[in-house]
């Protein structure tokens, strides 16, 4: 009984079996590819969907060569034919003949009137942007040689400025700031008359800051000052009528009054090359008529 059956009462479980695991496994990639597969083909199907939306939507589909399709008739604008890619925008693609309208306005194999259309008016189109704007270039020129012509003018006329001061006036950038050519042009054209124009000067400063005859000569020729040519600073000196001992009276008097300088002082002032420029006689009148 002992090496035969168990107890009496003792329930003894039958082995288990083994399941087999291959099975899921074979099945999981078998779905693993059928998903590969399925996903590859509409990646493909996709990107010829993209490929061909493009090549319909693209200019270079929708321009009708001439011996491709000599039937197609020409739109109802020339100029809206697409141009180049490099001298302008292509036109629309609803502009454009696709191949199936072409399709279907083909004529009868009978017609014998049938007109071609002309591809002149796309080289005209292509031309003409760069004709625009060569000709919108020359006005906008010309515009500014204008513009600085007029307010070289103006600069002349109320405050009798050089041809160089105009020169620098009109390209200085705390100025008008023309171009050089526009400058150049302006005072080159410009009906003024320079002498005259020194001569008024002249007389402002004369006026104005009792100058000497040396002294309104060096600043009608300095660079930091009017910038006028030796000849006409000195038609101006020559041709100004000035009082030149009134003019170095009223220079010494200022000394006087807003330095309190002695006659002395005054005096070396008024003839010194670095101060007024006066001629010895020039300051001893000044220091004589002094007021004491």
């Amino acid at each position: 009984m002992n090496g035969q059956y168990p107890p009496q009462g003792y329930y003894q479980e039958p082995p288990k079996k083994k399941r087999k695991k291959w099975p899921w496994i074979v099945g999981i990639i078998a779905v693993v590819v059928v998903l590969l597969f399925a996903g590859c083909g509409a990646l493909v199907y996709s990107a010829g969907n993209a490929i061909s939306e493009a090549s319909k939507g693209s200019p270079a589909s929708q321009t009708a060569e001439p011996t491709a399709d000599p039937t197609a008739e020409p739109t109802t604008e020339p100029t809206a034919e697409p141009a180049e890619p490099s001298t302008g925008p292509a036109s629309e693609p609803t502009t454009a003949p696709t191949e199936d309208s072409a399709a279907e306005e083909l004529p009868s194999a009978g017609a014998s009137d049938l007109e071609l259309p002309t591809f002149a008016s796309s080289e005209t189109s292509a031309s003409t942007p760069s004709e625009t704007e060569s000709a919108e270039a020359d006005g906008g020129t010309s515009a500014e040689f204008s513009s600085a012509l007029r307010k070289a003018g103006t600069y002349s006329s109320t405050m009798h400025m050089s041809k160089a001061g105009l020169y620098d006036q009109l390209t200085s950038e705390y100025g008008e700031k023309f171009s050089a050519e526009a400058a150049q042009y302006a005072v080159d054209n410009l009906d003024a008359d320079w002498n005259e124009n020194a001569l008024k000067s002249a007389e402002s400063y004369s006026k104005t800051m009792h100058m000497s005859k040396a002294g309104l000569y060096d600043q009608l020729t300095s660079e930091y000052g009017e910038q006028f040519t030796p000849d006409e600073a000195q038609y101006a000196v020559d041709t100004i009528d000035a009082d030149w001992n009134e003019n170095a009276l009223k220079s010494a008097e200022s000394y006087q009054k807003n330095m309190s300088m002695s006659p002395d002082a005054i005096y070396d002032q008024l003839i010194s090359e670095y101060g007024e420029q006066f001629t010895p006689e020039e300051a001893d009148y000044a220091i004589q008529h002094l007021s004491k």
